[in-house]
Formats: C-alpha cells, structure tokens, sequence
C-alpha cells in the first residue's frame, strides 16, 4: 500500500483501527515519523496521543541497521535480525 505521505498513512491506519476506539485507547508515537501517523490515529479517535522517546540498537558494523530499541528502561529486540546477523 502506498500513501501520500504520513498523514495520509496515518488516516489510512485509523481507519482500520476504528474498531478499536471504543476501548479508550492511547495512542503512542514514535519521534521523526510515527508521530505525525499517531496524530492522525488519536484525532480519528478521539484519543490521548503520548510520545516515546527511544533509540535504535544498531547491528555491530552497520549502524544504521536496527536490531532492536531501548527507551524508558525497556529494550526490545528482533530476534529473527539477530538470528541473521548470527549466520
């Protein structure tokens, strides 16, 4: 699916998520570019919209290759990229 930009994405993912307005939600964003898709999400449904501050885990000789996030004293983890850069 493409979108316009991420305010169109984030429509576009509220519309599909409507089901869930009910359930109060929070809705939570990540810094750079999932905010302005978690705006749109929180608009449409009325919601509460937080901001998560994290950073990337970076695979060791590529940086820029996400591994994983740390942020708030919680670090998750893509196993099945890890996995690969085992191999």
């Amino acid at each position: 699916m493409l979108f316009r930009d991420r305010c169109d994405a984030g429509q576009k993912l509220a519309a599909r998520l409507m089901h869930l307005a009910a359930e109060k939600p929070i809705i939570l964003g990540l810094p750079r570019g999932g905010v302005p898709v978690a705006a749109q999400v929180a608009q449409a449904m009325d919601a509460p919209l937080d901001v998560i501050v994290v950073r990337k885990l970076g695979a060791p000789l590529n940086d820029e290759y996400a591994m994983g996030a740390i942020g708030d004293g919680v670090e998750v983890l893509n196993e099945n990229t890890i996995r690969t850069l085992d191999e």
